[in-house]
């Protein structure tokens, strides 16, 4: 079995604004002394895990990442009739496993039963939760110091396994990050454009003021992206505690879906929906490496095929790494929309052995 599994893949996107930042226009980021586009790791991850397919895939194995458990704790006791008193103190004993609560707040007076940070609970732990929640519903009594003991080493979640899990307050139950995800980034200069658009009322006949209702502004840009996906599969079957068939599925499903699923900003005004055009799967036990330095000069958007400029540069590098380090990975296997070379159908079964 080889170690790591490493994904290298080429996007192309109309214009769009996929991941904004703090003024709503598209990440950028500076690199070979140009300006490019970016899509962020978090974002990436996001779409992946919410999607459809990863939701199809691994559904009853994926996990929740909340803030609000104490909420939906105190909410379920209240619903079965324990006393608001009682549910609050009750849901905080429960959340406070999970996390450090925020304090309290004179405008929110539940604001102390919400986790501080983003806490990524597995279904094993949730059903624990839920268990222990009917049990002292029934019974009429606090929870037991020894059933307070809610999270659970065994059992993993699949996108745990994947992307890892961090608990500042029991770091005995962190996650390692099986699959590492880098930030998406165009492989060439882009310049950010402004779209002014106005918005007309139905209901204005014109007869006294013809101007528009609404007048806005938003950035935007096209780009091809090189994304970069690495999976320690040895460790993804240590966090899922040896399920090798669990291992397989989810990086499966993974490989499917960050090759069809779009990040969903501005979706709805732009459509920039798209599909990974160029693909180059490698398997081996070998230290794992980028290929992102085929982009440090960034390709000439005058380019002649400008696609076909950008494949060739990566499968060069990937080639010249080998020349270099010797064999960089024991097997590869590419797929290729543009002269309709591989499938996906191949890709993720070369993925998942």
């Amino acid at each position: 079995m080889s170690r790591f599994l490493q994904l290298h893949m080429l996007t192309s996107y109309p214009p769009s604004n996929l991941n904004r930042d703090d003024l709503g226009r598209p990440k950028t980021a500076r690199m070979g002394g140009t300006e490019r586009l970016r899509v962020s790791s978090q974002s990436l991850k996001r779409n992946w895990r919410v999607s459809d397919i990863f939701q199809a895939a691994l559904g009853q194995h994926l996990g929740t990442r909340t803030k609000r458990l104490g909420l939906e704790v105190y909410q379920d006791l209240i619903t079965n009739g324990v006393s608001e008193k009682n549910a609050k103190t009750w849901a905080q004993s429960i959340a406070s496993q999970f996390g450090k609560l925020k304090g309290s707040d004179s405008a929110n007076p539940l604001a102390d039963l919400e986790i501080e940070q983003l806490v990524h609970v597995s279904p094993i732990e949730r059903k624990a939760v839920d268990h222990l929640v009917s049990t002292i519903t029934l019974e009429k009594r606090p929870p037991g110091e020894g059933e307070l003991n809610l999270l659970r080493a065994d059992d993993m979640a699949a996108d745990i396994a994947l992307f890892g899990r961090m608990l500042a307050s029991k770091p005995g139950f962190n996650v390692e990050a099986a699959c590492q995800v880098a930030h998406a980034i165009s492989v060439h200069s882009v310049v950010i454009e402004d779209d002014y658009f106005t918005a007309v009322d139905d209901l204005n006949t014109h007869e006294e003021d013809a101007g528009a209702a609404h007048i806005g502004e938003t950035g935007f840009a096209a780009g091809l992206f090189y994304s970069y996906i690495c999976i320690n599969r040895e460790l993804l079957i240590d966090n899922l505690n040896g399920d090798t068939a669990l291992a397989s599925k989810a990086i499966q499903a993974l490989i499917e879906t960050a090759m069809k699923i779009a990040p969903k900003g501005k979706q709805n005004s732009f459509g920039s929906l798209a599909y990974a055009s160029y693909a180059r799967a490698e398997k081996g036990n070998q230290q794992p490496r980028s290929l992102s330095v085929a982009f440090l000069k960034a390709v000439d958007k005058n380019s002649e095929d400008f696609a076909a400029t950008a494949i060739e540069s990566l499968e060069r590098h990937a080639a010249n790494f080998d020349k270099v380090y010797g064999a960089c990975a024991d097997e590869t296997y590419s797929v290729n929309v543009f002269t309709g070379e591989g499938s996906l159908e191949a890709l993720i079964a070369f993925a998942g052995k």
